[in-house]
């Protein structure tokens, strides 16, 4: 059995796309997937599983939920050595004493053509960013709500992405080494 984490974009956000935790643990565990635990609401997912290309398997858990709920999601799925390298290249060690302010973007794949130029002239002041391989790291110390940078970020890239803060992605760390 191998050890994955689902990340999922736009569940539960803004009262759209509603999913609790506890069905979506039960439908993933309806796919033959074990050991499900979740984290926060918003679409956080631990599980083991049978070795498998993971773009199927994020394909086989989206279909799975829109034809409960509706909607089919994007889901990121990253295996835990993927996981463990987010965390260890981490640009900004400095920034985790306030981790609501460092972001991880979990990029769908390597972009082709990112603009940085473009996103390098979206920074606020203090923001800093980072693109590493399908990781984009940002630290925005004012937040992202009004972030130019943040908003501009996925467009930009190129790829679909979903974005965790760095309480989530170390806690989804803790997670996933607990198996």
């Amino acid at each position: 059995m191998k050890t994955y984490i689902a990340l999922f974009r736009g569940i539960n956000v803004g009262g759209k796309n509603r999913l609790p935790m506890k069905d979506l643990a039960a439908l993933l565990d309806g796919l033959g997937l074990q050991n499900v635990k979740t984290y926060i609401q918003s679409g956080n997912v631990v599980f083991r599983g049978k070795p498998a290309d993971t773009a199927q398997l994020s394909k086989r858990i989206s279909a799975a939920i829109e034809a409960s709920y509706g909607f089919a999601p994007w889901v990121r799925l990253l295996d835990t050595p993927t996981l463990d390298r987010a965390i260890r290249d981490n640009p900004y060690p400095e920034a985790q004493a306030a981790p609501n302010t460092l972001y991880v973007n979990f990029l769908a794949a390597v972009p082709p053509c990112p603009n940085l130029d473009d996103l390098e002239k979206l920074r606020g002041p203090g923001e800093r960013f980072e693109l590493k391989r399908d990781l984009c790291y940002l630290h925005a110390p004012e937040g992202i709500g009004r972030s130019k940078l943040a908003a501009g970020m996925e467009r930009l890239l190129g790829v679909p992405m979903t974005s965790r803060n760095w309480n989530t992605v170390a806690k989804l760390g803790e997670l996933a080494s607990g198996d």
